[in-house]
């Protein structure tokens, strides 16, 4: 759900097998928190961001962009607002 609190599940498919990465970053581009950066299998997946930042501190409300990189071309964004 958008917006979400305390947490909330990515969801994405690959359709190829290949190096992955999901961040998130604040809006004004620093990075937050990288939730996944590994090589995977085609398939369907979930990854949940639980709100916290590299350190596992709580982030504050706000609006928050989530970056799925998949293959070197495939770049996906997402615009997360977590209010608390």
């Amino acid at each position: 759900p958008n917006p979400f609190n305390p947490s909330t599940t990515i969801q994405f498919e690959l359709n190829r097998f290949g190096p992955v990465s999901l961040s998130i970053y604040s809006i004004n581009g620093r990075l937050v928190n990288k939730l996944i950066n590994d090589t995977m299998h085609p398939g369907n997946y979930n990854s949940i961001w639980n709100g916290t930042n590299l350190r596992g501190n709580q982030v504050s409300s706000g609006i928050y962009i989530a970056v799925l990189q998949a293959e070197k071309s495939v770049k996906i964004t997402r615009k997360l607002m977590l209010l608390k």
